[in-house]
């Protein structure tokens, strides 16, 4: 890889810490703190919050026709969700453990935590809970992909891509021969 893209990578890295850096500045400015997983609130921000909730009366006769009409499309994609993400954790635990490659933690993409506040009603709790998991298993499934792309086939493609994942930029040059001829001897030589 060339010392400008792994530069540029570099200042990636750097944003999303500084990044990280402003979101916990605003944990400071809404009032709470992480403990390990759980979040605590000051007494008088969980009060503030209570006083925000509306009724689910209220929320459905503010809600769009058309979203109250999709809710039942939306919600009959969680069976398809379990399976992605039973399969790709059965994929993950079996697979690379024989390529022997690290395994990401799944605790760590799906996090269930919004429909704790005290401002939404249950309908929009279990919105949270829906949104947190299903986006959850998408991370957690990129990742894998990713890192089994990384393994199989660590080339770039010839065509720019949308948002690629987090090891992309890692990868092969399209169009090096060479490089790939020399990645793929070393790993069938880790391989006997």
């Amino acid at each position: 890889m060339n010392n400008a893209i792994s530069r540029l990578i570099e200042d990636l890295r750097d944003l999303e810490t500084n990044l990280e850096a402003n979101i916990k500045e605003q944990r400071a400015k809404f009032r709470y703190e992480l403990r390990e997983t759980k979040v605590i609130f000051e007494r008088q921000v969980l009060e503030q919050h209570r006083k925000f909730k509306s009724s689910i009366g209220q929320y459905f006769s503010s809600a769009r026709i058309l979203s109250v009409l999709s809710a039942p499309f939306v919600y009959a994609m969680i069976i398809p969700f379990v399976l992605l993400d039973l399969s790709v954790s059965i994929y993950q635990a079996v697979c690379f453990r024989l390529w022997q490659l690290p395994r990401f933690k799944r605790s760590d993409y799906i996090i269930i935590d919004r429909h704790l506040l005290g401002y939404l009603n249950g309908i929009e709790k279990l919105n949270c809970i829906f949104c947190g998991y299903v986006n959850g298993v998408i991370a957690f499934t990129r990742d894998v992909s990713g890192r089994t792309e990384e393994y199989w086939c660590p080339i770039k493609h010839a065509r720019s891509m949308q948002s690629p994942h987090r090891d992309y930029y890692n990868f092969l040059d399209y169009g090096d021969a060479s490089a790939w001829r020399s990645l793929s001897d070393e790993q069938e030589k880790n391989d006997h």
